[in-house]
């Protein structure tokens, strides 16, 4: 059975801004000094699936620059523009009907297009085990990354621990809890973080969305109706907007029986925020982070991070700096969570342009 990739790249990346606008969200940044990140998500599954078998969902406004972006690597028609956003069921559910109308039935692996992962190798051996268990049982597979911290930023998998394997029965979905939980989460193990990256075969799926999501699949199947005729764009551009809003863990992962997690054997970072650039670059001897040279003088623990212009620090600690073209942001590290409430108060004030 044929594998396909299917990477959503629809967010704002609210909470790397002043980098991150409406029509350059973090997927569009080369945060690592490497490539883009979804250059980089695209390059990262190629040892398993063939780029020509990647498709990508991404916002109509951003739709442009994705096939720019990703240009001689993924084919111009894979690339999927929603009118709206209406959360990932209906990006997962939009892409499934695509695979299935063009190509039949095959395994669909979905990934985000933001996230960080170093171990390309162990990536994969992982995303192989997931691809088998999805191809023999016809099951939901989730991956998930054992726990490095006490992180009440993610939803967990909670497993029988005493499954002596490296793939589990999944026993509940649990939501992000508070610090105290997430330690004793750590602590006691039986809990994996949620990634949200998941691997079934495209007919799986479908039934699923059938079945728990009717009202969505009802609008999917219109715009299936219509695809590969001159109808299909004016079709999306009608029904897309109406569909629910709900995500994919919402909507079938937490009712779905017999769900099976594929636990991690690589690191992994969401880089949902600017204090997360630690895991994509080296520390110096104060814990600063910078993505270029900079003048920090009596500096510690900072995240200095410039478009173009020289920052200069002295006697500062726990800060995010960042500079960009037209705007400069700088909060305490413990709010780094909370940056997605500038573009918010920008919106308020009328101040677009910043956007």
């Amino acid at each position: 059975m044929k594998n396909y990739g299917v990477v959503m790249a629809g967010g704002g990346g609210t909470r790397f801004w002043p980098l991150s606008r409406q029509e350059l969200p973090k997927q569009f940044l080369n945060l690592t000094g490497d490539d883009l990140m979804v250059n980089e998500t695209i390059a990262r599954l190629q040892p398993t699936i063939d780029p020509k078998d990647i498709f990508i969902v991404t916002n109509i406004s951003q739709a442009p620059l994705m096939r720019e972006a990703t240009a001689g690597t993924i084919l111009a028609g894979h690339i999927l523009a929603e009118p709206a956003a209406r959360n990932t069921a209906a990006c997962i559910g939009y892409a499934a009907m695509e695979i299935r109308k063009k190509y039949g039935d095959g395994i669909m692996s979905v990934f985000a297009s933001d996230h960080y992962i170093k171990d390309i190798a162990g990536f994969n051996q992982t995303l192989k085990l997931a691809i088998n268990l999805a191809a023999e049982t016809g099951r939901l597979i989730t991956i998930g990354i054992k726990p490095t911290f006490p992180a009440v930023g993610y939803g967990y998998i909670k497993y029988d621990i005493n499954e002596m394997k490296n793939f589990h029965e999944v026993i509940e979905f649990v939501e992000k809890p508070d610090i105290m939980t997430a330690r004793k989460y750590l602590k006691g193990g039986g809990y994996l973080w949620n990634s949200g990256m998941f691997v079934w075969k495209v007919s799986t799926i479908l039934d699923y969305f059938e079945k728990l999501l009717p009202d969505i699949y009802d609008c999917l199947m219109k715009i299936e109706k219509d695809m590969l005729t001159d109808r299909e764009q004016e079709t999306i551009a009608s029904i897309y907007p109406t569909i629910p809003k709900i995500s994919i863990d919402y909507g079938i992962m937490e009712r779905a029986r017999e769900v099976m997690v594929v636990e991690s054997q690589f690191d992994w970072s969401d880089v949902g925020s600017w204090d997360a650039l630690e895991a994509l670059h080296a520390k110096d001897e104060n814990g600063n982070i910078t993505n270029r040279e900079q003048i920090l003088i009596d500096t510690n623990n900072c995240v200095v991070y410039a478009k173009s212009k020289l920052i200069a620090t002295l006697g500062v600690e726990d800060l995010i700096i960042v500079e960009a073209e037209d705007a400069i942001m700088v909060c305490h590290k413990d709010k780094a969570q909370s940056v997605r409430e500038i573009p918010d108060e920008l919106k308020k004030q009328g101040k677009v342009e910043f956007l």
